[in-house]
């Protein structure tokens, strides 16, 4: 038993051990090296597309359009191979004496000057400092004047710095690196992010043109092209685009969607958690809807099924984080209007004008607002029982285990690792519960195959127990503003039946809530197939090959256990596999279907074309060692 003399003895114990040698000063790259998360977010392993990986590039990039928005160079060159990123730009070069200051000192760069970067993303002086800190090799160049200087380093440390020497080389810029292994474990950079973010710049910037890997990306129509190449659904009029100074906007609605989707920009920087100028934006349609239609409209009626993009430009934006993810600026920069009276303004003078000028399309979005309003109030009773269903399951059942953070805590550092669970079945749910971490993973336990959801109507989600919870347990009914969880993991077994619970889910998130797979919110837990171990190693396979390699590695009498269901691996063994080193793969929206002949493929009624695809495809699972195996491990 602690006695209070004890505790007071401890606390005095304690503050005599706090002395001079408590005191460490970090330089910047410790710092940086130390606290990861501060500079470019959570880490990841390049499964999402906020992983660290991406931010890195990113911000080597930013300088980069920078530069063309300044008016200096139109093309950058983006080469990313085995890990290796490539940046090289046209524009007028880091000045030759600060080359090893700009990636190396913090606080250190141009954008202080508003004169030379009036309306940049960059203004901290952090971005390359990170990216050279967090990598195993980092080399910058500059050329400008006819003369070249360049600098190596590792791991933020500088390793040689060349000397300035004259070159024939188009003056710019150009960054090499290779993301740090130890701190971004198993990394793989998934191209599909990179182009995805590569577009954006092209979309922010017409007339910049960006070679990845050699591909061409390259856009002169705005944000009216963003929306066009982004919709994977049939769209009700055509789309309206607006351009006013330092203000862009694109507009349209779905035939399909119930709810609004945005892509909303500052300075050229996705924020993809909104801000001010997203809010405000969707005041403005509603207000100008108001006032177009002299009609009070229900915000939700007027907002359903519109898909937009919105960009402005701001003097010094300040930003919510370091990865620029969500704008906290109220006003446009000194002197001027605060941002929500600019966007607000803006779009109630050139929407208004441009509904009056083109009465086709303001009878089409009145027509849509009318339905809407007419299925709400439709669906009102149900949705307040389904409310109330949800509500009343969630303090009796078990079907969620919640955790203590949530993605729409705004202020948590954590918030980016929430994920949910999907299972299947209550062993499965069972392990993934013991194993978790309580504080940022959630558990959702199915009960059987859900409903196939393909061709419905929004009715069934309040209808169906099992989606009513789902929808109620992300907190998705109305958008994503409000998701619980960054990560939306499927957790099934690696079966026919797990495979076919996959598919019914991603069907479901397909069907009515397709903006998060289009956001990368979506993802498959890979669990591994295979345990191979001796007396002195385990080795987890997720793979046949791996199986390969690890019976060369550990020998021909090796113990293989061939896991057949998620609720077979021990909690204990679980905790690998949901932890540090987690493998998920991301459901991504390919290019060549949209979302209705992707669903209308794999769900829809049986065709000739599904069989032969089945046929083609079809892989079938071997659970031993077959004898090429056991001769190849004598062999070695």
């Amino acid at each position: 038993m602690l006695t209070l003399a004890f505790l007071k003895t401890g606390l005095l114990m304690a503050e005599n051990n706090y002395t001079e040698d408590n005191i460490r000063s970090l330089d910047w790259k410790e710092h940086i090296r130390l606290r990861p998360g501060m500079y470019i977010g959570k880490l990841g392993d390049g499964s999402s597309p906020d992983d660290g990986i991406y931010i890195l590039l990113k911000e080597v990039l930013d300088n980069s359009v920078d530069e063309f928005v300044m008016g200096a160079g139109k093309t950058i060159e983006i080469s990313v191979k085995e890990g290796n990123v490539t940046v090289r730009d046209y524009g007028r070069g880091i000045p030759l004496g600060k080359v090893v200051d700009v990636v190396s000192k913090i606080n250190t760069g141009a954008k202080y000057d508003s004169k030379a970067f009036k309306k940049s993303v960059g203004l901290n002086g952090v971005g390359t400092k990170a990216v050279n800190a967090l990598s195993d090799r980092f080399m910058v160049q500059s050329v400008r004047d006819g003369k070249t200087k360049i600098a190596h380093f590792e791991k933020g440390a500088l390793l040689e710095e060349e000397d300035i020497k004259e070159s024939s080389l188009r003056k710019g810029t150009k960054v090499v690196f290779t993301p740090d292994s130890g701190i971004f474990k198993n990394y793989r950079y998934a191209h599909e992010y990179i182009e995805k973010m590569l577009w954006n710049y092209a979309y922010l910037n017409p007339g910049l043109t960006l070679l990845f890997n050699g591909e061409k990306i390259h856009s002169e129509n705005g944000l009216k092209d963003l929306l066009a190449h982004n919709l994977d659904v049939p769209t009700m009029h055509d789309i309206i685009h607006l351009k006013g100074d330092d203000i862009e906007v694109a507009i349209t609605h779905t035939e399909r969607s119930q709810s609004d989707n945005y892509f909303s920009f500052v300075n050229g920087q996705h924020t993809t958690q909104g801000g001010t100028h997203q809010s405000a934006f969707r005041e403005a349609l509603v207000k100008t809807m108001r006032e177009f239609y002299n009609k009070n409209f229900d915000a939700a009626d007027i907002r359903e099924s519109v898909v937009a993009a919105v960009s402005i430009k701001v003097i010094e934006p300040v930003f919510e984080s370091q990865t620029k993810t969500k704008l906290g600026s109220s006003d446009m920069g000194p002197d001027l209007p605060t941002v929500r009276t600019f966007v607000v303004d803006f779009v109630k003078t050139k929407l208004d004008n441009f509904l009056h000028r083109n009465e086709e399309i303001a009878q089409i979005i009145h027509k849509k607002i009318l339905r809407a309003e007419k299925e709400r109030k439709e669906l009102s009773g149900i949705k307040k029982l389904a409310r109330e269903r949800a509500k009343k399951a969630s303090l009796h059942n078990r079907k969620l285990r919640d955790c203590r953070i949530h993605y729409s805590d705004q202020k948590n550092e954590r918030r980016l690792e929430t994920t949910l669970f999907i299972t299947e079945g209550d062993s499965a749910s069972g392990s993934i519960t013991k194993s978790r971490d309580v504080n940022t993973q959630a558990v959702f336990s199915l009960k059987g195959k859900p409903l196939n959801s393909y061709g419905l109507t929004k009715k069934v989600v309040y209808e169906n127990e099992e989606f009513n919870l789902l929808q109620a347990a992300l907190n998705i009914e109305d958008g994503l503003e409000d998701l619980r969880y960054k990560n939306v993991v499927i957790a099934t077994d690696a079966d026919v039946d797990g495979m076919h619970i996959r598919l019914l889910l991603i069907t479901f998130f397909l069907q009515f809530f397709p903006e998060l797979v289009r956001e990368g919110h979506l993802f498959i837990l890979q669990t591994p197939l295979f345990r191979v171990r001796n007396k002195k190693e385990t080795i987890y396979c997720y793979s046949d090959e791996e199986k390969r390699a690890a019976l060369l590695r550990l020998g021909a009498k090796a113990e293989i256990t061939r896991f057949k269901g998620l609720g077979e691996i021990s909690p204990d063994e679980f905790k690998h596999f949901i932890g540090e080193d987690i493998r998920l793969d991301p459901v991504m929206l390919g290019k060549d279907l949209t979302i209705d002949q992707l669903l209308q493929f794999y769900m829809g009624k049986n065709t000739p074309q599904r069989q032969e695809f089945i046929i083609e495809n079809l892989r079938v699972e071997k659970d031993v060692v077959d004898e090429e195996e056991i001769e190849l491990i004598n062999e070695n």
